[in-house]
């Protein structure tokens, strides 16, 4: 399972752990990812979803997953979230 935030695209990033002495190893910063069921308000169901948190905010100040989807970018998102912002398009099309 990759290490990357299905909405926002955000994965680990590399860096450096620098002791007292000044003595420098590379190490990776992981993104704070959690597995969450969003409610779609458009489908009626919940959706699953593996996003950092701080895309779990963005989400909640947008409005709700349909909001977000809305108007992300289509190279930021997974293809799991693609197709849910298809099936939303065409839920919403259709009403």
């Amino acid at each position: 399972m990759s290490r990357r935030c299905e909405l926002t695209g955000k994965g680990p990033m590399v860096g450096n752990n620098v002791s007292h002495a000044n003595n420098k190893t590379k190490r990776r910063f992981l993104p704070n990812l959690n597995d969450v069921s969003l409610m779609s308000e458009t489908l009626g169901r919940p959706v699953k979803l593996r996003i950092s948190a701080s895309a779990l905010r963005t989400v909640d100040h947008r409005g709700g997953i349909d909001a977000f989807l809305a108007k992300a970018k289509d190279d930021a998102l997974s293809p799991n979230a693609l197709k849910i912002k298809k099936e939303i398009a065409k839920a919403q099309a259709s009403a």
